[in-house]
């Protein structure tokens, strides 16, 4: 990946999108240095222009941005990296440094995945994905194929609410399957996109 470090003193604009929200998180700026240790330790390191030194984003805050991909664009002075934040970006304490909430209806599936493993990990009295996940996988395996059924029988009854409600069920416990079997939302989401040929 070459990028153009002779403008701007050295100085390459970094912007940060959260790889999940696709929200953009930040804007930052990177030298060679910076750039060069975020690719190493795939933590996003940048250069402080007010201190005139690198900084990882979270050494002090530990709020780091896993660095997920790293993108340049067509005139190769302006880096993109897709990351996945360990907490609010924003100094002030806010999920992005454009005051947005991090979050969205339409990437609801990834909080879900992220709430589902809350449950495997802390197993709080009276949730059911914990249940699930103290029943084992044989048990998750069989709720998602019953789930598969209820809603072809849903679709084929031409019940349209019931058969969204059947849906959303089954989404739900194939994200527990996933985890169950330590897959993430985003491999699958990537094998999609790999699969998908453009017209």
């Amino acid at each position: 990946m070459k990028i153009d470090f002779t403008k701007n003193e050295g100085l390459v604009p970094t912007i940060i999108q959260d790889v999940k929200t696709q929200k953009v998180l930040m804007l930052g700026y990177m030298n060679r240095a910076a750039y060069e240790k975020t690719v190493e330790e795939k933590k996003v390191t940048f250069f402080s222009r007010s201190r005139q030194k690198l900084w990882t984003k979270g050494e002090t805050s530990g709020n780091e941005l896993l660095v997920k991909e790293i993108m340049i664009d067509c005139d190769q002075d302006t880096i993109l990296i897709k990351a996945e934040p360990t907490g609010p970006v924003c100094h002030t304490g806010k999920d992005t440094c454009f005051d947005e909430k991090n979050e969205g209806t339409e990437d609801f599936l990834y909080t879900l995945e992220e709430i589902i493993e809350d449950r495997k990990k802390n197993a709080p009295e009276g949730s059911y994905t914990s249940k699930l996940f103290s029943a084992g996988l044989n048990k998750i395996s069989q709720k998602v194929g019953e789930e598969a059924t209820e809603v072809v029988i849903a679709a084929l009854n031409e019940k349209d609410e019931q058969f969204k409600d059947e849906a959303a069920d089954l989404l739900y416990h194939l994200l527990v399957l996933l985890r169950a079997k330590g897959v993430s939302l985003n491999e699958i989401n990537s094998i999609l996109a790999a699969r998908h040929q453009p017209q």
